[in-house]
């Protein structure tokens, strides 16, 4: 089964997700576009590396994958084809494909060259460039075709949690926030199990609050299901199901959710104190 998916900072409002939709059914009629968000925040490229990370390997090995962000077109920018897990990426050369893959090294790179045009001829990448190639690969077409190999795309840096062994302390940040508000960190299960090894006891630490516990999914908050309701607003903090460390508010929204309750912005400081 053909598999497009589409993520992009354009919103539903303007007729850019529409355009892109249409130019892919004109050149094959029988693929599959999924939409993964169209509600990124303009150019937020660590905000798309969360969601398309923690998308993509859901979907069918070979569905290739156009990533929309900060992907206006520039003579001087290239734009890239990752082949990384078994899936095909195409995005602008902007660093978003390496936060994506900070820990996977991808089997190839390439530079995209298939239907090269004068550079006033290009007008929107998504339908002129992205598109093209994403079709000519669901047709079966060799990423060759469309490009050469590329050995230095834009690299940015993954913010990573680290383990401050005087202190007897992680030190992580907020990295993303989601639709129900709850505030995700970048400090992973596996980091925390790792370095918990010969403590006794944690406590999670963020401005002047501080948990005790970290829940394994977020219905364990709640220990009597006949009351359910008197844990609506009860805060926590959890290991989400991407196994990282998120504060929660039980049954909380964009407005009632942790983002709101505890004021906490993305780049804010986590710490996870041990004894």
């Amino acid at each position: 089964m053909a598999v497009i998916t589409f993520t992009s900072d354009y919103g539903l409002i303007d007729h850019r997700v529409a355009a892109v939709k249409g130019k892919v059914l004109s050149l094959k009629e029988d693929v599959k576009v999924i939409d993964i968000s169209h509600d990124i925040q303009a150019y937020n490229l660590l905000q798309t590396a969360y969601v398309v990370r923690n998308a993509y390997s859901f979907f069918p090995a070979g569905s290739v994958h156009i990533i929309s962000v900060d992907s206006f077109y520039h003579k001087d920018r290239k734009c890239i084809l990752y082949q990384a897990d078994g899936h095909y990426f195409i995005a602008a050369d902007n660093g978003v494909l390496s936060l994506i893959f900070y820990d996977i090294k991808p089997e190839a790179v390439y530079e995209i060259t298939l239907n090269n045009r004068f550079d006033d001829e290009v007008n929107f990448p998504s339908t002129d460039i992205f598109v093209p190639v994403a079709v000519h690969l669901q047709n079966g077409g060799l990423p060759e075709v469309i490009g050469r190999k590329l050995k230095n795309p834009k690299q940015l840096s993954f913010p990573r949690a680290v383990f401050n062994e005087s202190e007897k302390m992680i030190i992580g940040e907020i990295m993303y926030i989601d639709n129900f508000g709850n505030v995700v960190s970048n400090i992973s299960r596996k980091f925390f199990e790792k370095n918990a090894v010969g403590f006794q006891s944690f406590i999670v630490k963020f401005r002047n609050l501080a948990l005790s516990k970290i829940y394994n999914q977020y219905t364990d908050l709640v220990s009597d299901w006949n009351k359910e309701h008197e844990y609506h607003g009860k805060s926590a903090a959890i290991f989400n199901d991407a196994g990282l460390l998120e504060l929660t508010v039980y049954k909380g929204n964009n407005t009632s959710g942790a983002k709101n309750l505890f004021g906490l912005k993305v780049g804010e400081n986590i710490f996870i104190e041990f004894e």
